[in-house]
């Protein structure tokens, strides 16, 4: 009975250190009772808006600076630099593949390609153009 009981309060302690440092992480001064008013800085980080607000809406979201490449185009580094979940032995793939069959007419086609799935055309489906 002991054992359990030395377990508990092992326990109750653990917990209480765990409260403490996650009030210490969370105190904005060196007290926690101090109401600081906010610095000029402060008060221009608040009221400026977010960048993302400024761009035109869209039915997807781009991230900003994000690369689109030209499946008919690029050449395998550039693919598997732009496209995410293809190494370069894929994106040789789809250059292999690409000067086997002709030039792609439709994105979709990219399936074709061994190595090439419905998840991969997902995740970069923003990513690429003919």
């Amino acid at each position: 009975m002991k054992l359990t009981e030395n377990k508990a309060v092992t326990r109750f302690y653990l917990a209480l250190k765990l409260l403490l440092v996650a009030t210490l992480f969370s105190l904005p001064g060196a007290s926690a009772f101090a109401v600081e008013k906010p610095s000029q800085v402060q008060k221009q980080v608040l009221s400026t808006p977010p960048k993302a607000a400024d761009a035109p809406a869209s039915s997807k979201p781009q991230v900003e600076g994000e690369a689109k490449v030209n499946i008919n185009q690029a050449d395998a580094e550039e693919l598997a630099s732009v496209m995410k979940g293809v190494g370069l032995k894929k994106a040789e793939a789809i250059v292999r593949y690409r000067e086997q069959n002709g030039p792609f007419t439709e994105i979709e086609q990219l399936q074709e390609v061994p190595g090439i799935g419905p998840s991969i055309m997902e995740r970069n489906r923003d990513r690429l153009k003919m």
